[in-house]
C-alpha cells in the first residue's frame, strides 16, 4: 500500500471504486469500498494523488480526503471521457480517472467550501421555486382564459386572478373554486418562500467582498454576483477573460481548418446557470444603455454596436464583456473601473 502514488476514485452514493498505480504506472490497487469504509481507508493510506470526477458530492469527499493529507484534484467529466477505452463500468471509470489525473495538460476544478456550496444551494432552490411559480401562474391563466378572464402579463398580475377566486362569484362557480383554490394557495406560499431565499442571498452578498465588487459592474446584481463568487473559487485558474467567457459558453463556436477561421453561434458550453444569468443581466443593462441613460465607454460601445446588430446579439456580446470584466475583478482582486472596457470579437450570430 505504501507504493501507491496515484488513485482514480469513482464515487457514487454507496459504492466507491478505487484504481491505484505506483510511480512506474503499474497497477497495485483495485478495490471496492462502501461509504462507511472510505474515511478509515484513506486515513491509513500514505499521502498520494487522488483524482475524482467533479460532481455534487465530489467537493465533500475532496475536503475529507484533503484533511487526511492527500492531494485531491477534481476533473470535469467531459475531460475524462476521451480516456475511456471501451465499455463503461465502475472499474473502467476509476482506471480512466487515474489516467486522466496524471496528464500534464489536464484542467481541474477547484474544491468548493461548504459556504460556497450553501450559497449555490440558495440559487438552486430559488430557481426550482421560480419554475414552479411559473407553472402555477400559467395554469391559472390557462384555466381562467377558458372562462374568458384574462389578466395582464407579469407574475405580479396573477394576484388579480387570485382575487377573483375570493370575490367575484359571477365568474367563479364552486367547481372552479375547488379546482383552482389549491393552485392559488400554493402560488402564494411559493412566493413567500422565494422572498425568504432572496433575503438569504442578499445576506450572503453583503458578507462577501468579491460579490460586493462584482455588483458594481453594469448588468450584475446580488443574484449574479453571489452565483459568480460561489461558482468560481479561484478565477486565476483561467488564463484570461476570454478563457473564462469560453468556459461560460459565451464565445463563438469554432470549426476552422486549413487556416480558414469559421465562427458560428455561441457554443453554449460550460456553466448553464451563470451563462443564463449573465445574458439576462446584459439584457437589462442594454435597455438602459439603449435609451441613453447610461454614459460610459461600455454604454457607448453597446450603442454603436446596436446600429449594426440586433438587440439580442448585442446582449450576448455585452454578456461576454461583462464576463471578462468579472474575471478581471476576481482574478486581480481589483475594483470595477467604468472607464476601462476589454476589447473582444463580437459573435457572428446568436
Amino acid at each position: 500500500m505504501d507504493k501507491i502514488t496515484t488513485i482514480g476514485l469513482d464515487i457514487a452514493k454507496n459504492v466507491f471504486q478505487l484504481h491505484g498505480v505506483d510511480a512506474d504506472g503499474q497497477i497495485v490497487l483495485r478495490k471496492t469500498l462502501r461509504r462507511g469504509q472510505m474515511q478509515p481507508f484513506f486515513e491509513k493510506l500514505a499521502p498520494c494523488l487522488i483524482g475524482m470526477e467533479a460532481c455534487a458530492t465530489a467537493h465533500h469527499w475532496a475536503r475529507t480526503l484533503i484533511a487526511a493529507g492527500h492531494d485531491v484534484r477534481l476533473i470535469p467529466p467531459s475531460y475524462i471521457k476521451p480516456y475511456l477505452r471501451r465499455q463503461k463500468n465502475d472499474a473502467a471509470d476509476a482506471a480512466t480517472i487515474c489516467e486522466a489525473v496524471t496528464r500534464p495538460s489536464m484542467r481541474f476544478v477547484p474544491v468548493k467550501s461548504e459556504e460556497q456550496q450553501a450559497t449555490l444551494m440558495l440559487h438552486s432552490a430559488r430557481e426550482l421555486l421560480i419554475s414552479q411559480r411559473t407553472a402555477l401562474i400559467n395554469a391559472l391563466r390557462g384555466h381562467f382564459a377558458e372562462l374568458g378572464i384574462v389578466a395582464p402579463q407579469g407574475a405580479h398580475n396573477a394576484r388579480q386572478l387570485i382575487a377573483i377566486l375570493d370575490d367575484d362569484e359571477r365568474y367563479t362557480p364552486d367547481a372552479v373554486r375547488i379546482a383552482l383554490g389549491p393552485l392559488a394557495t400554493t402560488l402564494i406560499e411559493i412566493e413567500g418562500q422565494i422572498a425568504t431565499l432572496d433575503k438569504a442571498i442578499i445576506a450572503a452578498h453583503r458578507n462577501d467582498d468579491v460579490s460586493l465588487r462584482l455588483a458594481t459592474v453594469p448588468g450584475i446584481g446580488p443574484v449574479i454576483a453571489t452565483c459568480l463568487s460561489a461558482s468560481v473559487p479561484d478565477a486565476k485558474l483561467f488564463v484570461g477573460g476570454r478563457e473564462f467567457a469560453a468556459w461560460l459558453g459565451l464565445v463563438p463556436r469554432q470549426h476552422s481548418t486549413g487556416g480558414k477561421p469559421r465562427l458560428g453561434s455561441i457554443s453554449k458550453m460550460g456553466n448553464r446557470r451563470l451563462r443564463k444569468l449573465l445574458v439576462v443581466g446584459a439584457h437589462a443593462a442594454l435597455y438602459r444603455m439603449k435609451n441613453g441613460k447610461t454614459q460610459s465607454p461600455l454604454a457607448n460601445w453597446a450603442r454603436t454596436l446596436l446600429e449594426k446588430k440586433s438587440f439580442k446579439l448585442v446582449a450576448v456580446a455585452l454578456a461576454n464583456k461583462i464576463a471578462r470584466i468579472a474575471w478581471a475583478i476576481m482574478a486581480r482582486n481589483i475594483q470595477f473601473q467604468p472607464d476601462f472596457v476589454p476589447d473582444h470579437r463580437v459573435p457572428a450570430s446568436v
